[in-house]
């Protein structure tokens, strides 16, 4: 019988066999291994004096390697022979993650909100889920597309000036009333039964029939804050009279039923760019309604009409001028009124005179003519006067010609209103003391 050899450091031990005892003394760790003499090579067993790694000769050309210098690891019953998948991957798949990028995309491409940024985002979306295999690419598309469109309208909106259309629009929205789109010579009616104190919003309607007012002039407010009510309301009293008169040139048109109105800017609307100062006509009855254009400038008049109202307004302005206190209290300054008005009713006479008539206007006009001279010469005696009877005296004279019987004849000639106005006395309101309203005029917007 054989006799096994014991295992070695070069081959395995026999599973079958029962582990063999271990020398009780130590190896010389300098000591050359032991060779295993039953070791085969491709031509017999190798011995110490054969070839290869075995024995101490040279390796020969047929050498094989030796066995693993360790015994084999032996798995533990039950367990997993099969090594786990690397990098820390499960044996199941997970699915991408969508790109973030496309996501945005979409988002502004629906909203319609910079749609310049919305197509770049789509594009970047597209290269990125291509490079890094993510999910998301028809959302990309999408939103590349929907971005495409909106900045092709805002392209189109802005060569045709449709986005300024839209921003006015935004604007009145946003301030709650359409005084924005106000302009001299509009007539409006505002909601509700009554034109009072507060005025949300207007629908613009044609002159030609009843409206509640007409636009006659803006007054254009600076700074960047809000002025306050106080500063706005003495704006308004101090402009809008006074630009009645190049707007409306024949007071005699102005009934005892037209007042002046305005619509303010208010702190909200002041935000929203409203700058403003509207100065309106509307009748003094808060349910009452005027017909018809009140405007009177050249625009609208003919020649002759716009040259006998331009002399008559600048009468009338000198006329306005007179002093608050009576020839008793401060004679000085009713003596200087009375010679600059006689030098101004002359001044216009001489206009009227060298102006070309048509042949039915001649004599009417001849005859105010005349009448204005000698109006002019009354004023120039009442200057000269050295008491107030004395300049009284002139002064009653000279007023007796004014708004007389051959103005409305000239008027009438001319085709112009004949009904001379009713001037309320307590008014400081100059050429506009048409009106006969006692209410505050100011309106906000």
């Amino acid at each position: 019988m054989s006799i096994p050899p014991p295992p070695g450091p070069h081959r395995p031990q026999d599973p079958y066999q029962p582990p063999q005892p271990q020398s009780p003394y130590p190896q010389d760790p300098f000591a050359p291994p032991p060779q295993d003499p039953y070791a085969q090579g491709p031509y017999g067993p190798q011995g110490p004096m054969g070839a290869g790694p075995a024995g101490p000769g040279p390796a020969g050309p047929h050498s094989q390697a030796p066995y693993p210098q360790a015994p084999y690891p032996q798995a533990p019953y039950g367990a997993v022979p099969y090594p786990v998948w690397g990098q820390g991957y499960s044996p199941y798949g997970r699915p991408s993650p969508v790109n973030g990028v496309a996501i945005a995309a979409l988002v502004l491409g629906l909203l319609c909100f910079l749609p310049g940024v919305g197509l770049l985002l789509g594009i970047i979306a597209l290269v990125q889920i291509r490079k890094r295999g993510e999910r998301g690419k028809a959302m990309a598309v999408v939103g590349t597309v929907l971005s495409s469109i909106g900045l092709a309208v805002w392209v189109l909106a802005l060569s045709t000036g449709g986005a300024s259309d839209v921003w006015d629009g935004f604007k009145e929205g946003a301030s709650g009333n359409s005084s924005f789109a106000l302009a001299k010579g509009d007539c409006f009616d505002v909601p509700g039964e009554t034109f009072d104190e507060d005025v949300y919003d207007v629908d613009e309607v044609a002159c030609s029939g009843e409206h509640d007012a007409e636009v006659f002039a803006s007054v254009p407010l600076s700074g960047d804050s809000y002025p306050g009510d106080d500063h706005v309301t003495q704006v308004a009293d101090d402009k809008c009279y006074t630009l009645q008169d190049a707007y409306a040139m024949d007071p005699w048109a102005l009934t005892d039923e037209v007042d002046i109105y305005y619509l303010t800017p208010t702190a909200d609307s002041w935000s929203w760019g409203d700058r403003e100062i509207t100065c309106v006509f509307a009748n003094v009855d808060e349910k009452g309604t005027l017909t018809g254009s009140l405007r009177a400038d050249e625009t609208t008049l003919d020649a002759h009409q716009f040259a006998f109202l331009k002399a008559m307004a600048a009468v009338d302005e000198v006329l306005y001028e007179e002093p608050e206190e009576y020839a008793e209290e401060d004679l000085e300054s009713n003596l200087t009124w009375a010679g600059d008005t006689g030098d101004v009713t002359g001044d216009q006479a001489a206009s009227l005179d060298t102006h070309i008539w048509l042949p039915e206007d001649e004599q009417p006009v001849a005859a105010l003519v005349k009448d204005m001279q000698d109006a002019a010469k009354e004023w120039a005696a009442a200057a000269k006067a050295t008491d107030a009877d004395g300049f009284y005296a002139h002064y009653d004279k000279a007023y007796a010609y004014v708004d007389g019987a051959t103005t409305v004849t000239a008027r009438k000639a001319l085709g112009l209103a004949t009904t001379p106005p009713t001037y309320d006395e307590d008014s400081d309101s100059g050429s506009g003391g048409t009106g006969g309203g006692d209410s505050d005029s100011g309106l906000d917007v």
